[in-house]
């Protein structure tokens, strides 16, 4: 099929990572909707600008808690905005994520993350951060848990669990 001479093949070279489809979708479709989550009954968009640069911020703020590329990223959520973020900001990185299910009992994330040698776990909320403490001691490489919904957690004393919102800053 011709399309011009190679600027097919061109392109795919240069599109060969999400994370570069991500970044040329930011520039092509910038105002344009990427993503959209129901909020107490009101629909939030983000374009893919703002996908983008929040997936950026994140993975600045990855690297900063010390991933790099090659590690994993543990994730464990509902399917919302700030889990494929996620997905988006380890990738930016080369770090490798990891989803698990959000209703596995903790003995389950004990055996996805170990076998993983994850470094981080991105949760969604409470519930989650629950389970990876009750399993942490036996996860040697994980250092930190970074949680999105703090609703619960503002008692929790422990080092190792930080909201998302506070590493995703500029």
């Amino acid at each position: 099929m011709f399309l011009g001479g190679n600027t097919l093949s061109r392109n795919l070279e240069l599109l060969d990572t999400f994370p570069k489809i991500l970044r040329d979708n930011a520039k092509i479709f910038a105002d344009k909707a990427a993503i959209r989550e129901k909020e107490f009954g009101i629909w939030q968009t983000l374009s893919w600008r703002e996908f983008y640069d929040n997936a950026l911020n994140l993975a600045g703020g990855f690297k900063k808690n010390g991933i790099k590329r090659g590690d994993k990223v543990a994730i464990i959520g509902d399917n919302r905005p700030k889990l494929y973020m996620t997905i988006a900001a380890s990738q930016i990185l080369g770090a490798i994520p990891v989803p698990c299910y959000q209703d596995s009992a903790a003995d389950e994330i004990l055996y996805i993350l170990d076998h993983a040698e994850a470094k981080l776990a991105v949760v969604e909320n409470q519930e989650q951060v629950d389970k990876v403490l009750e399993v942490m001691d036996r996860l040697p490489k994980l250092k930190l848990i970074i949680y999105d919904d703090p609703r619960g957690l503002e008692n929790y004393q422990d080092d190792c669990i930080i909201n998302i919102e506070s590493i995703q800053k500029k």
